[in-house]
């Protein structure tokens, strides 16, 4: 199956999405989907025949624990749903703690890297088996922009999807911008990484924009894409033509004819690149998401051995000291980049201050221009622990028990915002000592 061209879709610009020609197919994210109910923008886009593929965020793939099966039956759900012939996660984790370590669960609230490692490799693809046992289609991982890098890597990036695919078939969602991150980044040649990765793996590719800021690239998604992850883009189409190309963008949404002159700009790079016909090696076509490359079906890989506790617990650990470092303030680990770290911990930090001012937005506007200071604050000394929604909640109840906000109006909307959305008062004197007490251990 060819998907063509395609953009992310989101509540934001869905009427845009909806006017614009051209458009093959979307991406919507699978978390903010009902497991029962589409909005009306994408029914209308089904009924036109566009195809609808759900983007998780939050399965966690590469982290210690085998997948949640709630969190995959929920993925699972909205497949079909949808009628997606692929569903989409990412390489990456997005929390540690707990048992594996008997420590509080600790969220990033964001995409992390895993280390390329043998050890990480193992528990990445025992758990895309689990995952792949309970999805009703296909599914497909992308490779996740980093701004640090684990010490002692074994493999390369290209050497790393190269084996994951091997061991599992899974397929490949390479997004280009994440390539071109980690090029800025960490020094990690895209080229290089395209010659060493399995391209007729690929389901799709992600197209989307950032900025740079005192040498590091930010892989906001709230950009116009640049250059040079056109340039990634041609480097990839010169070495197989993929089944779809995605315009992503998530913040700062541009007006729908700017969206377009997007999407013209991958259809020309995609042009210019496709490699000349007449003499010359072939390299290769990608497979479409339902695992076909050309005639041939792609062989399922043989089931790798059990992962070993030992295994996972030494996953565990690492993953559960690089988060609580990044997000609880502890020690780094040796062998980082303590100025990388500092510039990766206040962008979780940032990001969880954004994504709560979407999903609770009465919370900046009662807190005025005092909200983001005031959250980054509070998530300095309070490590997520659950989703975006109990951050919120438990920021209100921070700002309340400190005596917040000055302004008794304030203070009073806040507080009947909390009581609405908690189902109680706020807490006691008791409560209070006890969760300032669990604080304490979690930062240590």
């Amino acid at each position: 199956m060819e998907l063509g061209i395609g953009i992310g879709w989101r509540p934001e610009i869905a009427a845009e999405v909806e006017a614009l020609s051209g458009i093959d197919w979307v991406e919507a994210v699978a978390e903010n989907l009902c497991a029962d109910h589409l909005p009306d923008s994408l029914v209308r886009l089904r009924e036109r025949g566009v195809t609808v593929v759900p983007h998780g965020v939050a399965l966690g793939l590469g982290g210690a624990d085998r997948p949640d099966p709630d969190r995959l039956t929920a993925l699972a759900a909205r497949a079909e749903l949808l009628g997606a012939p692929l569903v989409t996660e990412h390489i990456a984790f997005v929390r540690a703690g707990g048992p594996l370590t008997a420590s509080p669960r600790l969220e990033a609230g964001h995409l992390l890297p895993v280390p390329r490692t043998w050890d990480a490799l193992d528990v990445l693809c025992e758990n895309v088996r689990i995952a792949q046992d309970s999805l009703p289609v296909p599914l497909a991982l992308e490779n996740i922009a980093a701004l640090i890098t684990w010490p002692d890597e074994e493999l390369t990036e290209g050497q790393f999807l190269a084996e994951l695919v091997e061991r599992t078939g899974v397929r490949l969602l390479i997004d280009v911008a994440n390539l071109h991150t980690n090029h800025v980044n960490l020094g990690q040649d895209p080229a290089k990484a395209l010659d060493e990765l399995p391209v007729e793996a690929i389901a799709y590719v992600h197209v989307a924009g950032g900025v740079e800021k005192n040498g590091v690239w930010h892989d906001t998604h709230a950009h116009p894409v640049s250059e040079p992850v056109l340039d990634v883009l041609a480097e990839l189409r010169s070495r197989v033509d993929p089944p779809g190309v995605l315009l992503e963008r998530d913040d700062a949404f541009p007006p729908g004819a700017e969206l377009a002159g997007e999407l013209d700009a991958i259809r020309a790079t995609l042009r210019k690149a496709a490699p000349s016909a007449g003499p010359g090696p072939d390299r290769g076509t990608a497979p479409a998401p339902d695992g076909t490359a050309g005639t041939e079906a792609r062989t399922a890989a043989p089931a790798p051995a059990p992962v070993s506790a030992a295994t996972r617990d030494r996953t565990a650990v690492a993953q559960t000291a690089l988060l609580s470092a990044l997000v609880a303030g502890t020690p780094a680990p040796e062998g980082f980049d303590h100025r990388r770290l500092r510039v990766q911990s206040r962008a979780l930090a940032a990001k969880r201050a954004d994504v709560v001012a979407k999903v609770a937005p009465e919370l900046p506007e009662i807190l005025g221009d005092g909200y983001r200071a005031a959250f980054l604050a509070y998530a300095g000394s309070r490590p997520m622990s659950g989703g975006y929604r109990r951050d919120a909640l438990d920021f209100a109840e921070h700002v309340l028990i400190a005596g917040g906000p000055a302004d008794p109006a304030a203070r009073r909307r806040l507080t009947y915002w909390w009581q609405d959305r908690s189902g109680s008062r706020p807490p006691r004197r008791a409560t209070r000592l006890v969760r300032a007490a669990r604080a304490v251990l979690v930062g240590k």
